[in-house]
């Protein structure tokens, strides 16, 4: 176990003294850990600040609006039956509207379920199944999925439309229908257990198998506000403001949502679609402090801005996560904006947020350890841990408040967490002697060629070192003799004159002959992406089985 440990006081001591407030306020000592009452106190702190802006609209709100209409979501949800571990879904854009359920939810302990809004029925029903929610707030044109969706499943839960639509109720008239004023200083939050509470059930990201929801406490997301907090240097306000270039369901927008309060940041977000031109636009416009982005993401933003005028020296940090992230990457981001702090952030939905802290650390590193967690790395073949530097081991953490696993889903939560706490990551990391973590892969994405493991990100680190190479991901065609055949998916510069035999031969020249490009090369116009913009992987094992079918 690693006896590095990365803390920052001024951080520690703002979380601190918020958190004792909070305390002495409802004389609870638990209460440390309430998030709900935590964004409460935030919100009443700082009432005239601008919480959130639609960049679609140009429509800001202050910190007091939102809690006025917060306060009012929760007679609503009273109302309306909900008690402390009932659940509600929210797939919606990230339109303004949205983070009042939110909010409401954080105060009740009501859980709170953010899905993909782009699902179809059958897996509606089957997310449906398993939450088993009292409310989904939805767009309009997700009503009669999601209404088909619950009849399918056996629930009981109520479409609530953040727009007009003729077959469910709109937001805005629920707020009017079952809402009232209060004053909102006088609004005290449900008291609860906030260490066994859930506040979130998170997507995992099902780029690999079958999407689960991690299971967060109120605990978590307390603790890991410290480890998100490290963007910034001063407290409360650690940034100006943040870009949101996710849906709501995937953490990287999540934090925000969560932690803007807190920090007494911005969110910039949009309830329109999230095209490339439109970013550049809230960019140039709002110069946004801060940016959490997927490697792919960040790739098709720098090649549009190389004929398209962005200016990303207005952020102050840019995390990169969710895939293996290039060093070319990293270098060219830092020649557009050579002052910003561009990290590469490796998390987890299943910790609450961030697992390593990501600065000033060698290149290629995601981080060193918090001094708050506890980590090791296992022996996939031996299952003793590994204690020497630069040898490879399975991630096993422990978080602060523990890892709860996937909500109702024990077989594979299970499977994940072992009888002492430690929660199995999946993923193979090294160390160096400094206490430097480096990602190296995921467990389930090895290929298997004869007796060899081939590492997809060595591969596309590799091919990544090409001109001509925009983009790239690595996969495996299925092979009845050998296992799987390495195949690249390649997404060329325009006009590189990239040929397939310039892939396989820049491999050739700095892999061993086991890793060598047997599947092929394919050149595509773009790489598959989840809604989130990370890389789907399980789309791309499809598209490398088919290419084995039709050879």
């Amino acid at each position: 176990m690693t006896n590095f440990g990365y803390t920052y006081e001024p951080l520690d001591t703002y979380m601190s003294e918020i958190t004792s407030r909070v305390v002495a306020n409802s004389g609870i000592p638990s209460d440390r850990y309430h998030f709900g009452k935590l964004v409460l106190q935030s919100l009443k702190d700082a009432p005239d600040f601008v919480m959130q802006t639609d960049g679609a609209t140009g429509v800001s709100e202050t910190n007091g609006s939102v809690l006025k209409r917060s306060v009012r979501c929760v007679a609503c949800f009273k109302k309306l039956g909900l008690k402390v571990g009932d659940v509600i879904i929210l797939m919606g854009t990230n339109n303004l509207d949205q983070a009042i359920p939110f909010y409401a939810a954080l105060f009740e302990g009501v859980i709170i379920a953010a899905i993909d809004r782009t699902l179809g029925v059958n897996e509606l029903k089957d997310i449906f199944a398993a939450n088993k929610p009292k409310l989904i707030f939805c767009q309009g044109d997700k009503v009669q999925d999601a209404k088909k969706a619950t009849e399918l499943s056996g629930g009981d839960g109520k479409v609530i439309s953040y727009d007009s639509s003729p077959d469910a109720i709109s937001f805005s008239d629920m707020m009017e229908q079952y809402g009232e004023d209060s004053d909102v200083q006088d609004y005290k939050a449900a008291d609860f257990d906030p260490v066994e509470t859930i506040a979130l059930i998170v997507a995992t990201s099902g780029s690999t198998g079958l999407p689960k929801a991690a299971i967060v406490t109120h605990k978590n997301l307390v603790a890991s506000s410290s480890y998100f907090g490290c963007f910034g240097k001063q407290y409360p306000r650690a940034t100006t403001c943040c870009l949101i270039v996710s849906p709501i369901q995937w953490f990287s927008a999540l934090a925000h949502y969560l932690l803007g309060p807190v920090f007494q940041y911005s969110r910039l977000q949009t309830s329109a679609e999230l095209t490339t031109e439109h970013i550049f636009d809230m960019i140039n416009k709002y110069k946004p402090t801060l940016l959490i982005s997927s490697p792919p993401m960040m790739i098709s933003l720098l090649k549009e801005a190389e004929t398209k005028e962005c200016d990303f020296s207005c952020f102050e940090i840019i995390f990169l996560g969710g895939s293996a992230v290039p060093d070319h990457l990293i270098t060219k981001l830092q020649s557009r904006a050579p002052n910003t702090r561009v990290a590469n952030g490796y998390g987890m939905s299943e910790v609450g947020g961030i697992v390593f802290y990501p600065f000033d650390v060698p290149a290629g590193s995601c981080g060193k350890p918090f001094i708050h967690m506890k980590y090791k790395l296992i022996s996939v073949e031996t299952g003793e841990e590994v204690k020497e530097p630069h040898k490879i081991g399975e991630l096993w953490v422990k978080a602060p408040g523990g890892v709860r696993g996937y909500y109702n889903y024990p077989v594979e939560t299970a499977e994940v967490i072992t009888e002492d706490g430690w929660y199995k990551s999946g993923d193979l990391h090294y160390r160096d002697e400094h206490g430097n973590f480096f990602f190296v892969e995921r467990l389930k994405l090895l290929l298997k060629y004869r007796n060899h493991q081939i590492s997809p990100v060595e591969l596309e680190a590799v091919i990544h070192k090409l001109p001509g190479v925009l983009n790239v991901a690595v996969s495996g065609v299925p092979d009845p003799d050998c296992g799987e055949l390495p195949v690249a998916f390649v997404v060329p510069r325009p006009g590189s004159g990239l040929t397939e035999k310039d892939v396989e031969d820049i491999v050739k020249e700095n892999l061993t002959d086991t890793k060598l490009l047997r599947g092929g090369v394919v050149f595509l116009k773009e790489l598959p992406l989840l809604p989130s913009t990370k890389l789907d992987r399980k789309k791309l094992k499809e598209m490398a089985v088919a290419l084995a079918k039709k050879n």
